[in-house]
């Protein structure tokens, strides 16, 4: 991805493999494949976001890729992410898929969306996936501290990104500094409890100091953790909105009291309880 590009929607990370992220991203889980996804899709590449996060379980990367070629934008100004399925068995294989359906010839960033069958199962695969040249950068998501070493211990090369849940209520503060250990970028996902945080009365309280959106609060909050922030929104002005997150800045105070509301006790773990 360029460089400039990069830096250009507000700020990048730079991962320990030498490539850039744009901070902040959307998301695009529980939405239809087809013309909702395509319109969040370009309706977020107008607003100036450079950072499109999919998955193979979405089942919406075709929609992505449409977006992404009607946008006008050029390939090299937008970040692409895209999520091995692990129930399947080949991450060559299903990156392969992926690239066909999203319409591109690499990916910018593929990741290991939980670690069913255990955490190295499937990285000996991500890794000849970078090394065929269809991801750039390759990471996990839902990872815990234990997984996220049990697979820097087994590979080659270490996860350049690890993409969980984090927001003020869940401030995994454990599993943050671990990944600070590594090395290993952390992405939140929902940053915003999937639109339920936007409510909180301290969020709403710190909105008004500040004269901004709850949401924007949200990202913000995440941001100044050093976090990529992964927002998913269908409505226009939403994602508008959410990208307004890099000209202002949240105090102490405010970080405190927004820190204050986790309830993890500051866990290593990715998740409550798995899913699978």
């Amino acid at each position: 991805m360029n460089v400039n590009a990069a830096t250009s929607g507000g700020g990048a990370r730079l991962l320990a493999d030498g490539n850039q992220v744009p901070v902040l991203g959307l998301g695009v889980w529980q939405v239809p494949d087809g013309p909702e996804c395509v319109n969040a899709v370009r309706w977020a590449l107008d607003a100036g976001y450079r950072h499109i996060d999919t998955a193979q379980a979405y089942g919406n990367e075709e929609s992505v890729g449409r977006a992404l070629r009607d946008s006008g934008v050029p390939r090299d100004q937008v970040f692409i992410t895209t999520k091995f399925q692990p129930r399947a068995n080949d991450p060559v294989a299903e990156a392969e898929g992926s690239l066909r359906r999203l319409g591109l010839e690499q990916i910018d960033l593929y990741l290991v969306h939980w670690p069913e069958g255990g955490p190295t199962r499937a990285w000996a695969g991500m890794e000849r996936a970078q090394e065929r040249g269809l991801a750039r950068s390759i990471g996990v998501s839902n990872y815990d501290a234990a997984e996220l070493e049990a697979v820097i211990a087994a590979g080659t090369v270490p996860p350049a990104v690890n993409q969980i849940l984090f927001n003020p209520r869940h401030r995994r503060r454990a599993l943050l500094d671990a990944c600070g250990r590594f090395d290993v970028a952390v992405e939140a996902y929902s940053p915003l409890g999937t639109g339920r945080y936007v409510d909180d009365t301290t969020v709403a309280g710190i909105a008004r100091r500040t004269g901004r959106t709850p949401a924007q609060v949200l990202l913000r909050w995440g941001l100044q953790h050093g976090l990529v922030v992964v927002a998913k929104s269908t409505h226009r002005d939403r994602i508008h909105e959410n990208a307004q997150i890099h000209d202002f800045t949240l105090s102490a105070e405010d970080m405190a009291e927004l820190d204050a509301l986790d309830r993890t006790g500051g866990t290593d773990r990715a998740l409550e309880a798995k899913w699978w």
